[in-house]
C-alpha cells in the first residue's frame, strides 16, 4: 500500500468516527502580514510589468515561510485537513497579473508546503493524521451569467476552457501530494461541473482517483447560489460526481448559513460539510465575530446531527478553529441516510418524480 492510499484510508476511517475540522482562512491570515508590492515581487518577479500585490498565491513562491507558518498554526488549533493556498492558481485568474506561466509551479509548491506541514503534524500526533485538500477555486468568471447587461446571450468563458484550466491545477496539485482536491466557493454551477469533468478526465489520465469535496456558496439571504439555485438544486446538479462531502462556505455566517447546511444535510447521500467565514463582513470589509460566537453557532450545528465536516473561510483564524474544534469534540458525525431511489433533476429548484 502506498503512502497516498494508505492516507486515503485513514481519511475515510476518521471521517466515520468523528467530525472533522478544515482550517481556516489563507487569504485574511495573509493580509495580516502587510506585504507591500516589493515584498510580493521579491527579487525574481522585479521587473514583472504588471502589480502582484494581491495575487496571494503568489506569496507561496515570494514568502513561502509565511505560508507554511499558517498551515502551522491550523494545524496547531487542531485542523485535521490543510486547504492549499491555491484558491486563484488557474491561468483564468493568473492571466489578471500575467502569470499563467506560474501555474504548475505555484499549485505544486503550494501543495508540498502544505504537504510537508501535514506530515510534520501527524509526525508528532500519529493517532491524528492531518491531510491536504488540494483547492480549485471558481475563477472570475461565470459560465452560466453574461457580464453584459446589454447582452444577455454573451459569455466570456466556455464549459471547454474551464475544464482545460482545471485539469492542468488539478495534475499539479495531485503531482505536489495532496490526498483530496476540493472544488470550493462554487457561485455558478456549470463551473463547477467543467471542474467535476476535468477532475474525472485527469483521475482516468493517471489511473487513479481522490476523493472528491464540493462546496458551493450562497451569495445571499435569498439561499441561493449567484447562478440562482438551491441547495438542493445545486446537489441534484453535482450528485453524479459521487464526492465524498459537499457543503457549503464563504459569503455568509454560520447563523446565516444553517438553513441551507441543513437543507443539504437532508438530500445528500454523502457527508456533509460546512467552513462559513466569521460572521457577515462589516463596513470596512473586516470579520468581527468571535471564535466563541462561531463556535457557539457551530457546536449546534453538530449537535443537531448536520456535520461531517467542518472548519472556517473568510475572517476565520486558528483561534477560531481551536474553538470550532473544542465545540464539536466528542460530537457524533452526521450520520448520512440513505436516499431513495428517484428522478431527481434540477434547474434553479429541484424536481422529485412521484414515487
Amino acid at each position: 500500500m502506498n503512502e497516498r492510499t494508505e492516507r486515503q484510508r485513514d481519511l475515510f476511517a476518521q471521517s466515520a468516527r468523528r467530525i472533522l475540522l478544515l482550517d481556516g482562512a489563507m487569504g485574511t491570515m495573509i493580509q495580516r502580514h502587510k506585504l507591500s508590492e516589493a515584498d510580493f515581487r521579491g527579487k525574481r518577479f522585479a521587473n514583472h510589468p504588471k502589480d502582484v500585490r494581491g495575487n496571494n498565491e503568489l506569496v507561496t513562491l515570494m514568502e513561502a515561510p509565511i505560508v507554511a507558518e499558517i498551515h502551522r498554526a491550523y494545524f496547531e488549533a487542531g485542523a485535521d485537513i490543510a486547504k492549499t493556498n491555491t484558491f486563484s492558481a488557474n491561468a483564468i485568474s493568473q492571466a489578471d497579473y500575467d502569470m499563467v506561466d506560474l501555474v504548475r509551479e505555484l499549485n505544486v509548491t503550494a501543495a508540498r508546503t502544505a504537504r510537508a506541514e501535514a506530515d510534520a503534524a501527524t509526525a508528532k500526533t500519529p493517532d491524528k493524521p492531518r491531510f491536504v485538500a488540494g483547492i480549485l477555486g471558481p475563477t472570475n468568471r461565470t459560465a452560466s451569467i453574461s457580464p453584459r447587461v446589454e447582452d444577455p446571450g454573451y459569455r466570456n468563458v466556455t464549459f471547454d476552457e474551464l475544464s482545460a484550466i482545471y485539469c492542468e491545477q488539478a495534475e499539479a496539485l495531485i503531482e505536489g501530494g495532496v490526498d483530496l482536491l476540493m472544488v470550493e466557493t462554487i457561485f455558478d454551477t456549470l463551473n463547477a461541473k467543467a471542474a467535476l469533468f476535468a477532475l474525472s478526465e485527469t483521475f482516468d489520465k493517471l489511473g487513479f482517483k481522490l476523493p472528491v469535496m464540493i462546496s458551493g456558496t450562497i451569495t445571499d439571504l435569498s439561499g441561493r447560489l449567484l447562478s440562482g439555485q438551491t441547495p438542493e438544486a445545486f446537489w441534484n446538479s453535482v450528485h453524479h460526481a459521487a464526492p465524498f462531502s459537499v457543503g457549503l462556505n464563504c459569503a455568509l455566517g454560520a447563523k446565516e448559513l444553517r438553513p441551507y447546511v441543513a437543507e443539504l444535510a437532508r438530500v445528500a447521500d454523502t457527508r456533509v460539510s460546512a467552513h462559513p467565514n466569521a460572521g457577515l463582513p462589516n463596513a470596512f470589509g473586516g470579520y468581527d465575530q468571535t471564535p466563541d460566537q462561531m463556535a457557539a453557532f457551530v457546536g449546534e450545528f453538530a449537535r443537531a446531527g448536520l456535520l461531517n465536516i467542518t472548519g472556517g473561510c473568510c475572517g476565520t483564524t486558528p483561534d477560531h478553529i481551536r474553538a470550532v474544534g473544542e465545540a464539536v469534540a466528542g460530537l457524533a458525525p452526521r450520520v448520512v441516510p440513505t436516499i431513495e431511489p428517484r428522478l431527481r433533476l434540477s434547474g434553479l429548484e429541484p424536481f422529485t418524480s412521484a414515487a
